[in-house]
């Protein structure tokens, strides 16, 4: 989001500095676990590093210190909440059938809840082995679930007056009325649910029976006067504890009765597996190279916020018993830091073992064994794919997580070399590729040569390629071609002299401009050898993105042959129309496909009220679709 959306994100900070002068100095923001892992899933080291992780990112994001934690999926044990204090963590926030008992401070016997739920009303202290404790607010299930799942976001008044009338007029103690919800309730899973919030937000303000505050300032004004019992290894999204995220437990997301989750327990027992390499390793390694390699691991989350060489300096300076390689101790770190996001939550949640959420935890767990072959000369991946033969799929076709890993895993990792032949193929459509970045690594260019003949290109060029994150760096040669639609030819080499560049460069831009193109080809295969790259080698994100270019020039073309038709023939089929004679569909596709042109143009430049009415009109009088509702919306959020 800070990259992407710096609006929302902006938003959002200065939201927090609002509620800290709204509640007396408290913001409304919490800090949540680093990468949403299942707490008392993890080890003890993950846990610790997780919620340090948290909150340095809250920290360095607010400009404050939390008051708050969210556990992932409100995954907790007594263990992680004894943590949490020891980094001066005063609440978290459960779901209300995770508390097994509670009792009014002072009073000897608990009551067990069994038929009835906790009070959430009220905070209550949690009693940690340690001997100390921190506070929960249990959240109020019943409105949370009609927030998300019936329906009480499609008025704003009536959400405001539920959570209102919640109050118990018999009850004299000060009560707290609170929810919990995914943040995509609002806008995403329910269409202008924020708008609902908003409303409901305001119409409490303006209320004199209550009054809005935050957790922090609420516990600044009332201590709890209740202690409570925590179910251990509970959560708010799995009525079996935790076993959603180890096991068949039974709990999915309805989408198919016939399929099974027996795929669950295998992968987080092959990346228990990994993870137990991973920290030999590290231990290993790292006793050579830092004063004190746990603190190194927990520190290193600054280098993760701000990755830059005055940072990673500072890191090496205070960690490393002496001067080291730089990319030798950031590989180290990034193995560590790709080991705790292959737990990432979402990655057992769903139904399936080739869904996107799982292999993108695999592809973590890739990154981590591919750090490893560079640190340590070890192969792990062998026998990491041998124990995924025991997570089945659902699909047939592939038979289990090994075969998933090697379909969809394997193609997406990502080195040097790749990323200069991917640097290579793009620069060709590049506008100014004399530096681009390409994910986590920049590209400079020390030799940059383009000739253009019609729609056939030629690049050749010297260029370095630098990860950002673990300051490695290849430099190579490469050619490119391109002939016209989505034929590309290219290829590299890491060890191309400089005379032998310049040689290939002189004879193969005198080939292209004299149009020899099958000698340019074959001048490729001298100097590079027989290898050659194609557009499918990109990554999938900048291959989409090259074939969008490729492509919009024969939409351009199309749109101007549909425009022509539409023209010319509108007299007619108004004349159709008008005598009630059908129209043929190739008119209606063509009027609806310039139409909705008009449309985007419309929203895309500075809004004509007259043309856009123009458009809609004609659109409703022929009885046609806007193509893209959602495209225009987005669009027009930015304009």
């Amino acid at each position: 989001m800070e990259s992407n959306d710096q609006e929302t994100y902006q938003a959002i900070l200065e939201a927090d500095e609002l509620s800290k002068k709204n509640f007396n100095g408290h913001g409304s923001a919490i800090a949540q676990v680093y990468n949403h892992m299942i707490m008392p899933l993890a080890n003890r080291q993950d846990k610790e590093t997780q919620i340090i992780w948290g909150i340095r990112d809250f920290e360095h994001r607010f400009n404050r210190k939390p008051e708050g934690i969210w556990l992932a999926e409100t995954a907790v044990d007594l263990e992680t909440l004894d943590l949490l204090v020891d980094h001066h963590i005063t609440y978290t926030i459960l779901a209300p059938r995770q508390a097994k008992a509670f009792r009014k401070l002072g009073d000897t016997e608990f009551t067990t809840l069994k038929d009835t739920a906790i009070d959430t009303k009220r905070p209550y202290a949690v009693q940690l082995p340690s001997g100390r404790s921190i506070v929960v607010f249990f959240y109020d299930g019943d409105i949370s679930q009609s927030v998300a799942f019936n329906g009480l976001l499609n008025d704003g008044a009536k959400f405001a007056s539920t959570l209102m009338n919640s109050f118990n007029p018999s009850q004299k103690e000060t009560q707290l009325v609170h929810i919990a919800t995914d943040g995509e309730t609002y806008g995403h899973h329910h269409k202008h649910g924020e708008m609902a919030l908003a409303y409901c937000i305001d119409y409490i303000e303006r209320s004199a029976d209550c009054e809005l505050t935050n957790y922090g300032a609420f516990l600044s004004r009332f201590v709890p006067q209740y202690e409570a019992l925590i179910h251990e290894n509970s959560s708010w999204s799995c009525v079996h504890g935790v076993e959603r995220w180890r096991n068949d437990c039974g709990c999915n997301t309805g989408g198919r009765s016939d399929w099974n989750q027996k795929w669950r327990k295998p992968l987080r027992e092959a990346l228990d597996w990994l993870r137990d390499e991973l920290v030999k390793i590290y231990n290993k390694e790292a006793a050579q190279i830092f004063n004190d390699p746990e603190e190194a691991r927990n520190n290193y989350i600054h280098v993760i916020l701000r990755r830059n060489d005055e940072t990673i300096k500072k890191f090496l300076r205070e960690h490393c018993i002496r001067d080291t390689d730089p990319s030798k101790v950031l590989r180290l770190m990034e193995m560590q830091r790709n080991a705790m996001l292959m737990y990432t939550s979402c990655g057992w949640f769903f139904d399936e073992v080739s869904g996107i959420e799982t292999t993108q935890i695999m592809q973590y767990a890739c990154r981590a064994m591919q750090l490893v072959s560079q640190i340590a000369d070890r192969n792990l991946e062998d026998d990491f794919l041998q124990r995924l033969v025991d997570a089945p799929s659902n699909i047939t076709s592939y038979v289990n997580a090994s075969n998933v890993y090697k379909k969809f895993v394997i193609p997406s990792k990502t080195n040097l070399q790749r990323v200069g032949m991917h640097y290579a193929v793009s620069s060709i459509f590049e506008e100014d590729p004399d530096s681009f970045p390409v994910f986590n690594y920049t590209t400079a260019n020390e030799v940059f040569v383009k000739r253009e003949a019609g729609e056939q290109k030629l690049a050749l060029g010297v260029t370095k390629v630098k990860s950002n994150v673990t300051r490695s760096e290849k430099k190579f040669a490469f050619a490119v071609i391109y002939v016209g639609k989505h034929n590309i030819i290219g290829n590299i080499s890491l060890d191309m002299e400089e005379e032998k560049f310049a040689s290939m460069q002189a004879r193969m831009v005198k080939a292209f401009e004299e149009s020899r193109l099958g000698e340019v080809i074959s001048l490729m295969q001298q100097y590079f050898g027989p290898e050659k790259y194609t557009i499918w080698q990109l990554f999938q994100d900048e291959k989409r993105k090259v074939f969008s270019q490729i492509t919009q020039q024969s939409m351009n073309d199309l749109e101007d042959s549909l425009r022509k038709i539409y023209n010319r023939d509108y007299p007619l089929v108004t004349a159709l129309a008008n005598n009630d004679i059908p129209i043929p569909n190739a008119y209606r596709t063509t009027f609806e496909y310039v139409l909705n042109a008009d449309l985007l143009k419309c929203f895309q430049e500075k809004i004509n009220i007259k043309e856009f009415e123009r458009i809609t009109g004609e659109l409703t009088k022929w009885n046609l679709q806007i193509e893209d509702p959602r495209k225009l919306e987005q669009i027009a959020g930015k304009s």
